[in-house]
């Protein structure tokens, strides 16, 4: 039966060929839409290439401190101080690193002046993180307590400063008026993982990095590694247990006596949202992606449920007859649909190729650096639920009219 139903709609399709075109141009252009959006939300949020744990992990960017009236308050990344007496001793977690912001930094090579990204991190930072090391390795422990002056560089820096296919390490660089001593090379990271994306990566003993100023605000995150997700509200209450040590009011600055501190590490949606977007839920993010998606579908649903139903009256009298063999409405409405589908699923594949090719596009554009939006596996399910989605509401409008036209009246179309 559903072989028949396929046939069929081939068959209409090639009827006319004019409304065919119109009909897979309105389908595939808003699939396209859709499939590019959902591969660029997958690329901020989802865990991809260095952050393959992101799904265990917590995320502290920022403390918050309030006077006692909570009429004033100031915000700020965290010292390094802080840290060290309220994260690094956390004995739930697997892991918990220290990296800065990334900084603009100026890299010279000869009279070249190279604008670059730099980040100071601890040696953790390279095992809660899964860079590809093109060349070298990451610095460790003793290089940290060394105050070596080494760095790790991006496969792109490397081009930009040395050339084109040519071995770093073992060579100086010289940022920021300073020389390092280049330990490793990595995969670049794509611009919008702000956690790990720079081209210059420095040990945060090093004196630029300033990491001993600050008792509580300073220019560093941290990222909290957890054995496993059921770990979290455990890890969050340890945290929150020493943060309710600390002794009220200080003074933070010349300006803020503090009462009050707001600190929560948060999976990275929730981050995300808290610092860029609306809250610190992540169902908000996704109702709110779900709503656009939704209402975007809706324009071009509904026109094409009223080319479906010019179409559909040109079938009146098939249904007439089928009707009057008695096919059920149910079985009729069923073949509608799935029709519909079928055109829509047409539709969906063109869409493919074409946020393939727009995707590829973005990609060397450079448009976002060192972007690798993909169509992957979680982009494909949600593309082909958007397919049914699209296929069923632009489909089911059309096929009850249908169905429920009285026999003698379809007969007569």
């Amino acid at each position: 039966m559903l072989t028949n139903y396929i046939k069929i709609a081939w068959k209409v399709l090639l009827r006319h060929p004019f409304y065919t075109f119109i009909t897979l141009f309105g389908i595939s252009l808003t699939l396209t839409v859709l499939m590019v959006l959902t591969s660029f939300i997958d690329h901020l949020v989802g865990s991809h290439y260095p952050e393959y744990k992101r799904e265990r992990c917590l995320y502290l960017m920022q403390v918050r401190l309030e006077d006692s009236a909570k009429t004033s308050a100031s915000q700020s990344d965290m010292s390094y101080s802080f840290i060290k007496r309220h994260l690094l001793p956390l004995k739930t977690p697997e892991k918990v690193a220290v990296v800065s912001q990334w900084a603009w930094s100026n890299a010279y090579v000869g009279n070249k002046r190279i604008k670059v990204k730099s980040k100071f991190s601890d040696a953790t930072f390279w095992e809660v993180s899964d860079f590809t090391f093109l060349e070298g390795k990451p610095y460790n422990n003793q290089h940290i307590n060394n105050a070596d002056p080494v760095a790790v560089i991006s496969e792109a820096f490397r081009t930009d400063y040395f050339g084109l296919d040519v071995d770093a390490v073992g060579k100086t660089i010289e940022v920021d008026n300073a020389f390092y001593r280049v330990i490793g090379v990595v995969k670049s990271v794509p611009v919008t993982r702000i956690f790990t994306s720079a081209e210059v990566y420095l040990p945060y003993t090093l004196p630029k990095s300033n990491y001993r100023k600050g008792e509580y605000f300073g220019g560093f995150n941290a990222i909290i590694l957890a054995r496993n997700q059921s770990d979290f509200p455990a890890i969050k209450e340890e945290y929150a247990a020493s943060i309710r040590r600390i002794k009220f009011p200080f003074q933070e600055g010349p300006w803020l006596k503090a009462f009050y501190i707001e600190s929560e590490p948060l999976p990275y949606l929730d981050m995300f949202n808290r610092q860029l977007l609306v809250g610190g839920d992540s169902r908000v993010f996704y109702t709110i992606i779900g709503l656009v998606m939704l209402l975007f579908m809706l324009i071009p649903a509904i026109n094409l449920v009223n080319l479906n139903v010019g179409r559909s009256m040109e079938r009146a009298s098939e249904i007439g007859v089928r009707k009057a063999f008695g096919a059920p409405v149910g079985t009729l409405l069923g073949q509608f649909v799935i029709e519909n589908i079928f055109i829509t699923a047409i539709g969906g594949l063109i869409a493919l190729g074409l946020s393939t090719t727009i995707l590829l596009l973005i990609n060397q554009s450079g448009l976002i650096l060192h972007s690798d939006l993909t169509i992957n596996l979680t982009v494909l399910a949600i593309s082909v639920l958007i397919c049914l989605v699209f296929g069923i509401l632009s489909g089911v409008i059309p096929a009850w009219r249908m169905a429920k036209l009285p026999i003698s009246q379809a007969l007569k179309a």
